[in-house]
């Protein structure tokens, strides 16, 4: 503890004596301070003990001491010692008296007592406090390191609670709670999940203070008195995870070191070495090209223990895309064989960059982290590639996460919006390790159908459920329709018949001359003569089903909305 008015008391060879204010004694003192000013008030900062001989005071004037010693409570000093025997030969009457009415601690200081034995008390007193405290930080640290060796992150948050005597939390990247320490502190805990997004959106390292009056905007957690810290973790520049620690007070110096200590340490713990990460990506990406290439064993062999079960039970393959990727064209899909390729870069940076692509891996790896499941999540340049068991957790957050980008997006947005931080995901239909390529390919044809539709996620076996024509929905196949049709509309043009309208009609009616006659108001001869006007000026046979089927997408591509 600090020194207090009472430790000074009590203090034997002090010999001091209390003459009023005996029911504020335990009051800290931070300082002990001599002035004999009529007015120190400006030289105080608050927590002082001051101490006077009352050589420029009338301190047998009552009115004079009550606004003496009233400015003094109100610069908060927390208690007056007077020396007896220099100016006075006892403390006068006006001074008790006011010290009294003002509930100041008034020492009486004995002459054989200095000044500078009083202050040196104090100061070891700060000194042996001080100390302990950085002892008992260090004994803290060791004791969190061994609990996070032998525990992993939850003995740490236990020891931690224990050392603040409060409760701990550890969060992911979306904000969820990992682990808690009490366990009763979880429910606590979840209550600050916008806070924890809100510092995720700072750089790190960063901190705030939530509920127990830190930050009197803060109403959301009125309910909570517990003053929380939050804390970001981690070295890259959006923080992955983060830990509050929740105290009734402001922690001290010991547990400062202790709250440091473990922000340090779970850092280390959830954060792997630039290089380490960079390794696991590799090792991630060989397996993935493994089983593309067909050969599950070997990527068995290399992934050993990595994934779990992850490549030997049913799992969906997922391809998504940056809004970035199509704005440079980048949409050529890479071969089955080697669908993740390195130039040198740094996937893990990438991600960061990337926020849409780097969001949906937060959001699988933090799902399948949360529910026990293995994930493979590989960056390739502006694209993902995230191979999950098939019905778990990280599946249905990515479709989760998904359906939310969809359900926020403008209605006003085009169709194929290309915005740069717009995402676009393939899922594939459940597979096995033996037919990856194959549920790669399936993830390829979903994303290619997304992003054709205007939709954020589409999955393979819904593929077949929609119409071939939203697919037609793009330049070159437009392009194509016009240069198809831009003759028989010409010839149209001059007046010289509908020839266009008269394709649609006979192709309405597989070829019906009588029932596309009808439909256009003209006797079967006239449509006849126009169809073989078609195909003089097409050089092409309608008895060909191609050019039949060609005509007729070519219509239904220029159709007006």
């Amino acid at each position: 503890m600090p020194p207090t008015l009472a430790s000074l008391v009590h203090h034997s060879a002090l010999k001091l004596t209390v003459r009023a204010g005996e029911d504020r004694l335990d009051v800290p003192v931070r300082w002990a301070h001599v002035s004999e000013l009529a007015d120190p008030v400006p030289y105080m900062e608050g927590g002082e003990l001051l101490l006077i001989t009352a050589l420029q005071l009338d301190a047998e004037d009552p009115e004079a001491m009550h606004r003496y010693v009233k400015r003094l409570v109100g610069a908060g000093v927390v208690g007056l010692g007077f020396a007896v025997g220099v100016n006075y030969d006892h403390v006068p009457e006006a001074l008790v008296g006011a010290a009294r009415q003002e509930g100041l601690p008034l020492l009486e200081v004995p002459r054989r007592t200095p000044f500078l034995a009083i202050s040196k008390a104090v100061s070891a007193a700060i000194a042996a406090e001080q100390y302990r405290a950085v002892t008992a930080g260090f004994a803290a640290q060791r004791e969190l390191t061994r609990r996070t060796l032998t525990d992993g992150p939850e003995g740490l948050l236990g020891a931690l609670a224990a050392q603040v005597d409060g409760w701990a939390a550890l969060y992911d990247a979306s904000g969820a709670v990992v682990a808690a320490a009490p366990e009763w502190a979880g429910r606590r805990a979840a209550r600050l999940t916008a806070d924890v997004q809100r510092l995720r959106e700072r750089p790190a390292p960063a901190s705030s203070v939530v509920g127990g009056g830190g930050n009197p905007e803060n109403t959301e957690h009125a309910e909570n008195t517990d003053r929380v810290e939050l804390h970001s973790l981690g070295t890259s520049r959006r923080p992955r995870s983060a830990l509050a620690v929740g105290t009734a007070a402001a922690p001290g110096t010991a547990e400062r070191y202790a709250v440091h200590s473990a922000v340090a340490l779970l850092t280390l713990t959830t954060e792997r070495s630039r290089s380490l990460h960079e390794a696991g990506l590799r090792i991630d990406a060989a397996v993935l090209r493994m089983l593309l290439a067909g050969e599950p064993d070997h990527a068995r062999t290399v992934a050993g223990d990595l994934y779990g079960g992850l490549l030997d039970a049913p799992f969906r393959m997922i391809v998504a895309e940056s809004g970035a990727a199509r704005n440079r064209a980048a949409t050529a899909a890479p071969a089955p064989g080697d669908p993740v390729t390195y130039a040198g870069g740094d996937p893990l940076g990438t991600l960061d960059t990337l926020g849409t692509l780097g969001a949906l891996a937060e959001v699988a790896e933090s799902a399948a982290a949360r529910s026990g499941e293995a994930v493979l999540v590989v960056p390739d340049g502006e694209r993902l590639v995230v191979l999950a068991t098939d019905g778990g957790a990280a599946v249905a957050a990515c479709v989760e996460h998904a359906a939310a980008l969809e359900a926020a997006r403008p209605a006003a947005e085009p169709r194929a919006g290309g915005d740069e931080e717009s995402l676009v995901v393939g899922l594939s239909a459940p597979s096995g390790p033996i037919a990856a390529a194959t549920a790669y390919k399936q993830a390829q044809q979903a994303l290619s159908v997304a992003r054709r539709r205007g939709r954020v996620c589409v999955e393979h076996e819904h593929v077949a459920a929609g119409s071939v024509l939203p697919l037609l929905a793009d330049d070159a196949v437009r392009a194509f329709a016009d240069g198809l049709l831009r003759a028989l509309r010409d010839h149209d043009a001059t007046g010289r018949g509908d020839l266009v309208a008269s394709v649609r009609a006979w192709l309405s009616r597989h070829g019906q001359w009588d029932a596309a006659a009808a439909d256009l108001g003209v006797h079967r001869h006239t449509l006849r003569y126009r169809m073989r006007r078609v195909e003089e000026i097409l050089g092409r046979s309608l008895d060909d089903p191609d050019v039949r089927m060609e005509l007729w997408l070519a219509l239904k591509a220029t159709a007006p909305e």
